[in-house]
């Protein structure tokens, strides 16, 4: 049985002790949320860090609220929150629709917005619902608060814009009335990672397509969403035909790579129909059918 390596450990009573706590340990300090991201990678020595400043104690970082004309996400609300909140359900049913499909009611319990989102993996489903909504990641850090667009927070696998000593607080989503949004995806058993999952909102006024954002995880889409996909759709009615054009136009901007989930023309053929089948339910959902 591996083990992880010897880690220094703290617990956090606020953002601002986190932050020095981070400081204190040095560029190799991570902080840890629900763990079920980090500690399998330290079991695996993938992960190697020197220190893990704990969040758990941190209650400004948690719950679902409404700020304005935005939701705010705790970066410290589990999976399950964001599974019962009535504040999502409510403006985007994508969210309630991916967590019941995030691995299981133990991971659920314990695994937090935030960690979920600065683990980076590639076939992260909140991820592709963030940018699908284009969400905006609030960063504290040392130099103060910034915000990131969550189409911009995702380097690469694995990688984020976080700098040394920063943390996600919370993430912001604009409320868009009208708006529909729908999340598909294919596992190849309950709780798996995805093959391919593609998550949609659409708004459409005036019969045709105000708004809309595509996101796509586990099949090579550049920061989780296609840019393509939307303006091939905005502006136009929801027909199927544009419908159609619009799923082509994400499945083409994804990069899938052949694994052990399937080859490559199967999975182009995934973000194609999960998109479609997303961007049809979300449509529906905008006109009130």
């Amino acid at each position: 049985m591996q083990t992880p390596a010897p880690v220094d450990y703290a617990k956090a009573t606020s953002v601002a002790d986190a932050i020095a706590k981070l400081q204190q340990f040095g560029e190799d300090a991570r902080p840890v949320a629900g763990g079920h991201s980090i500690l399998p990678m330290m079991k695996l020595r993938l992960a190697r860090p020197d220190a893990l400043v704990d969040l758990n104690d941190i209650e400004e970082l948690r719950g679902v609220r409404i700020e304005g004309d935005d939701i705010v996400v705790g970066a410290m609300t589990r999976h399950r929150e964001v599974l019962q909140s009535a504040v999502l359900a409510e403006h985007y049913p994508i969210f309630r629709e991916a967590e019941r499909m995030i691995a299981d009611p133990i991971v659920r319990n314990r695994g937090t917005v935030g960690g979920s989102m600065c683990q980076a993996d590639p076939s992260a489903d909140l991820s592709a619902v963030g940018s699908a909504l284009r969400g905006t990641a609030v960063v504290q850090g040392p130099g103060g608060t910034r915000t990131v667009p969550l189409r911009e927070f995702h380097l690469g696998p694995y990688e984020t814009v976080l700098a040394p000593a920063e943390i996600v607080t919370a993430v912001r989503y604009p409320i868009r009335p009208g708006a529909g949004s729908a999340y598909e995806k294919v596992e190849r058993r309950a709780g798996d990672w995805a093959v391919c999952s593609a998550g949609a909102f659409v708004v459409v006024s005036g019969g045709v397509v105000s708004d809309v954002g595509i996101g796509i995880t586990a099949v090579g889409a550049a920061h989780y969403c296609s840019p393509e996909g939307e303006a091939a759709l905005m502006g136009k009615e929801p027909s199927d035909e544009n419908l159609r054009a619009a799923a082509q136009a994400a499945a083409d901007s994804c990069h899938p790579t052949a694994d052990q989930r399937g080859p490559v023309d199967y999975k182009a053929h995934l973000a194609y129909e999960l998109t479609l089948r997303a961007l049809r339910r979300a449509a529906r959902a905008s006109q009130g059918a």
